[in-house]
């Protein structure tokens, strides 16, 4: 089953557009306006300036580092620029309406900023859960928390949700004077789905159901997939996670992150992690993000369709042993992700025949495929991920992530084709 690309009003997400008051507060007129509008439209819509005669129709970069104030600092909302920022603010904006939050999103310096914010709370003594194929910029932060004796980190197979449930529930009773729905602030669950680089698709509806009911603090990072294609809070995640700069952003010319959370309390918790460590972003690269994030619908629909045309024809190729990619029929995540996404993302992973020489030689071979890390951009990238002493070792030496871009189909399976035929063995 081939989806729209940014089906915005799909069955899954049918509720999503329209946000209980009963659990986020009664709505401005302006909020419950900009809910009658799908994804794809908020995305260009949002956080615009207002709509009064001779002003801009794009807000301006605010370059100031302290601003004018007397009195109480309390009662003012702009103080000082590593708490706030209006450019900031307009790319929260949008994020937040994207995602499904009635509070604003937190904008950071990075994804891995971002992330850190989110982890870091836990206290000493904490479990941290997470898939044992995660960005390993992510474990490579909760492992060294580990190692410094803060907490425990636990890792599960997440395309297997009874395995993953089975680890979760005995890690949450295992806890000292754990009880059902008290042990939140001491488990955390992190999730991502699909999985960087294995592209595996977590059953994320029912995984944050369970993690709810034993009293789990869960946090998804939806950088892959963005929230035009899926939206964890509406399944009852606390906290969302991007990495920016990827396709939020979507150029590859700025490193940002976001939080995006339903809870005042849990935004404070990671607004005062963003204040403290300084992790804040630079409101000219903010204003390119929110640029950037304009167009983040038709670049998901282009890309996402190229992915799906170069899944199908190397699935087929001789000199590939596997490819991941949930828009696939035969792939083992393919059921799950028609059934809670959109459409199927525009990355993918093969695995090669011949090892990770080959591999290397396909990278050094392309024209149009650029062979760097990062994802999410204009521009098709390729890159073999074991080339990273931190990737996980299960993840094959042959593997190949590819993050398509907005290029010509054909002209992408050219000149990959071609490369490909530098992989037998020499």
């Amino acid at each position: 089953m081939q989806q729209n690309s940014t089906d915005t009003h799909s069955p899954i997400d049918s509720d999503a557009t329209e946000l209980d008051p009963a659990d986020l507060g009664a709505e401005s007129a302006g909020a419950e306006r900009r809910n009658e509008f799908s994804r794809d439209t908020l995305v260009v819509s949002a956080g615009r300036p207002p709509r009064e005669h001779d002003q801009p129709v794009n807000q301006p970069i605010v370059l100031s580092s302290t601003f004018h104030g007397t009195g109480d600092v309390q009662s003012s909302d702009r103080t000082y620029g590593r708490y706030t920022n209006p450019t900031w603010e307009d790319f929260e904006t949008v994020l937040a309406d994207l995602e499904g939050s009635e509070l604003p999103a937190l904008l950071f310096s990075s994804g891995m900023a971002a992330v850190a914010a989110v982890v870091r709370q836990v206290p000493v003594g904490s479990i941290i859960v997470m898939p044992e194929h995660t960005y390993l910029g992510s474990m490579a932060l909760v492992r060294q928390m580990a190692e410094r004796g803060i907490c425990t980190l636990v890792e599960v197979p997440v395309e297997d949700t009874e395995a993953t449930l089975e680890v979760l529930t005995q890690q949450v009773q295992a806890l000292p004077g754990s009880v059902p729905g008290a042990a939140a602030p001491y488990a955390l669950f992190w999730l991502e789905s699909p999985t960087n680089p294995m592209l595996e698709v977590a059953d994320l509806p029912t995984l944050l159901a369970a993690a709810r009911d034993l009293g789990v603090r869960t946090a998804v990072d939806n950088t892959f997939a963005t929230p035009l294609v899926q939206r964890p809070l509406v399944w009852g995640a606390d906290y969302v996670v991007h990495s920016a700069t990827k396709y939020l952003a979507g150029h590859s010319d700025v490193v940002l992150g976001a939080v995006v959370t339903r809870d005042p309390d849990l935004r404070a918790a990671a607004l005062a992690e963003r204040s403290l460590a300084g992790a804040i972003p630079g409101p000219f690269e903010a204003w390119l993000g929110l640029r950037g994030m304009r167009t983040l619908a038709l670049r998901l629909k282009q890309s996402s369709s190229s992915a799906q045309i170069l899944a199908e024809r190397l699935a087929d190729h001789p000199a590939i042993d596997e490819v991941r990619y949930p828009g696939l029929s035969t792939d083992r995540g393919h059921h799950r992700a028609a059934a809670q996404m959109s459409s199927f993302g525009s990355i993918l992973s093969i695995t090669l025949r011949d090892g990770a020489a080959a591999a290397e030689r396909v990278t050094e071979q392309t024209q149009l495929w650029t062979p760097a890390t990062s994802l999410g951009g204009v521009e098709s990238l390729i890159e073999r991920r074991r080339r990273h002493a931190g990737e996980a070792p299960s993840v094959s030496p042959s593997l190949l992530r590819l993050s398509v871009g907005i290029e010509d189909v054909e002209d992408l399976w050219t000149d990959l084709s071609r490369a490909l035929k530098f992989t037998g063995p020499r």
